[in-house]
């Protein structure tokens, strides 16, 4: 990447690791005997594949798997692919036949659900354990509500915890928290 424009150059890049990942994915499809689009984009700094098919008998719903476990292991080989090729890491989403995206708008009804229950109770509120792509979704709309959040438990069995107190009141009390350490 040169220093003239960075944030043009991470795009290309990111633009790359979808077009190695596309590839990876289309000899996949070959192999498994299965039809299906494949679409990139790049969207908070992650390469974006998706698979999808108009054809509801494509039968990709198979590479999804029981609550995404098929996917989420194609997502990491697919990540080890474009890896191989490019040498570095790869952050990349992989979504199949509108599985993750289902699954966003599903977490996102239950987080604003619980942010509900926390500003009715006033009382914390435990989610369900959830994988890291779940969990991110869960802080992200506690976040967009002015509440903290945060993961608590070891996985699998990590949670989203949803907490009463709005970001703007936690940012004040460390502050406050703080110039009172500085003054003993």
């Amino acid at each position: 990447m040169t220093d003239e424009n960075p944030q043009k150059d991470r795009i290309a890049h990111l633009v790359e690791e979808g077009d190695i990942a596309a590839d990876y994915l289309e000899e996949l499809l070959d192999i498994a005997d299965l039809d299906g689009d494949i679409e990139l984009d790049v969207e908070n700094d992650r390469a974006l594949v998706e698979i999808g098919s108009e054809d509801p008998s494509s039968r990709l719903e198979r590479l999804v798997g029981e609550d995404g476990r098929v996917l989420d292991a194609l997502q990491e080989l697919t990540r080890l692919a474009v890896q191989n090729e490019t040498g570095e890491r790869s952050r990349l989403m992989l979504d199949i036949a509108g599985f993750r995206a289902d699954r966003r708008r599903e977490l996102t009804a239950i987080a604003e659900e619980a942010i509900t229950r926390v500003r009715t109770t006033g009382e914390a509120v435990m989610l369900e354990p959830m994988n890291p792509f779940e969990r991110k979704i869960c802080h992200d709309v506690a976040a967009r509500e002015n509440l903290m959040s945060e993961s608590e438990g070891v996985e699998p069995n990590r949670c989203v915890v949803i907490l009463p107190g709005t970001l703007a009141e936690e940012a004040g009390e460390e502050e406050s928290s703080e110039s009172s350490d500085s003054a003993e």
